[in-house]
């Protein structure tokens, strides 16, 4: 059937569209025109004068509505990615923590599965670690960081093909290497959970470490040793010009000002909005059941208070904070759509408002709050619709 949704504010690439209509059939968008004339035979959806959206991508969460992707079950899968997909993540990546490569397996293939079923959310994994600098593992599970194994991940690699992105400390020995196979494999390389300083940002952005995750957080800035001091990883990827960056905007692991700084020397289209959300995220739960983390002023925490363990942020609370920031709500929107569905390859169908495009739809009300959402053409149960 065809929808046409007219009287609102229609995000494009070229900008605000302020009067027109978007139109969808078959799970595409058919055309995005400045004429909102209800056209006969069409199911016409009234705005009412809000905002008109792409879709976010939810490139970094590990989990949603209670469950964590490292449960490595399709229960866990589907309804992490369901309770996301109500906030507007229209496309999911999950992520797995750092874990055993028995449950990298087990992951593979229920995410392989879900990835075949028709008009799925969800286009590939993502796997962080378990190839960190244990002494930035933060709140990562410690006890499956380890030492790079070459037959290990290409083992991994060649017997799947949903891996989409995997994140490492690139000093480790065998990183560069790591990353250069990946890189020829398709797949987006990440500098996480590192204390490298720019020699080894510098090297590992041209082995293939393109992408920086978790800006700021479990990576070091400048800092003295001794008597001297030394750029951190920050300041290295700030440096490094065509590395891109994310930024968790839950209002707790960035400061506003920071928010803005990021934004202002990466720019919009090189810097990712994202929630790096935990199990938690999408529900009500105040107390974790979980012994190492607490859930404390909106975030998550290691239970020592010695660290922030992850967010219980949803992808339009992002949207929120960056506007809070300062940011322009069209510059924040690209960052949780548009710039992210390049980085992760998947912008000939995701990411913005366009003929051909996936019918990935989000109409926010002025306070930016979700109203609906459609994936794929299809209004997604559980949200708060205008209809």
């Amino acid at each position: 059937m065809l929808t046409q949704i007219i009287n609102g504010r229609i995000f494009t690439p070229q900008g605000w569209l302020n009067e027109g209509s978007v139109l969808m059939r078959d799970g595409k968008i058919i055309e995005v025109t400045n004429c909102d004339l209800a056209l006969i035979g069409a199911k016409l959806i009234d705005a009412k004068g809000m905002y008109i959206v792409p879709g976010f991508i939810c490139m970094h969460a590990h989990g949603g509505g209670g469950h964590d992707f490292t449960e490595c079950t399709e229960e866990a899968f589907r309804t992490a990615v369901h309770s996301h997909l109500t906030h507007g993540a229209t496309t999911n990546f999950p992520t797995l923590s750092s874990t055993t490569f028995e449950n990298l397996y087990k992951a593979a293939a229920i995410c392989e599965k879900l990835m075949d079923e028709p008009n799925s959310p969800i286009m590939g994994l993502h796997i962080e670690g378990p190839y960190l600098n244990k002494k930035m593992a933060g709140g990562q599970y410690a006890e499956y960081v380890k030492d790079i194994d070459e037959a290990e991940y290409k083992n991994f690699v060649e017997s799947t093909r949903c891996v989409r992105r995997w994140d490492a400390a690139p000093e480790l020995s065998g990183a560069l290497e790591f990353a250069s196979y990946l890189r020829d494999k398709g797949i987006l390389v990440a500098v996480s959970h590192t204390e490298a300083e720019y020699e080894e940002i510098k090297k590992a952005y041209k082995a293939g470490f393109t992408h920086a995750a978790h800006f700021y957080n479990a990576m070091p800035g400048f800092h003295k040793r001794r008597e001297y001091k030394y750029e951190g990883t920050v300041e290295s990827v700030y440096l490094t010009d065509g590395m891109s960056i994310e930024l968790i905007a839950d209002g707790a692991h960035l400061p506003a000002t920071i928010l803005r700084l990021a934004y202002k020397l990466k720019g919009v289209d090189q810097t990712c909005l994202v929630t790096d959300a935990l199990s938690f995220a999408g529900t009500n739960t105040t107390e974790s059941n979980d012994p190492r983390y607490i859930i404390e002023n909106g975030v998550c925490k290691l239970a020592d208070r010695s660290a922030l363990a992850g967010s219980i942020a949803t992808n339009d609370a992002l949207v929120r904070n960056m506007v809070k920031a300062g940011v322009p709500l069209g510059d924040a929107l690209r960052m949780a759509s548009e710039t992210p569905a390049k980085i992760m390859g998947v912008d000939n169908r995701k990411g913005s408002l366009e003929k051909g495009k996936d019918a990935d739809i989000v109409i926010m009300d002025n306070d930016l709050q979700i109203r609906a959402v459609w994936q794929m053409g299809e209004l997604v149960e559980k949200t708060n619709t205008l209809f």
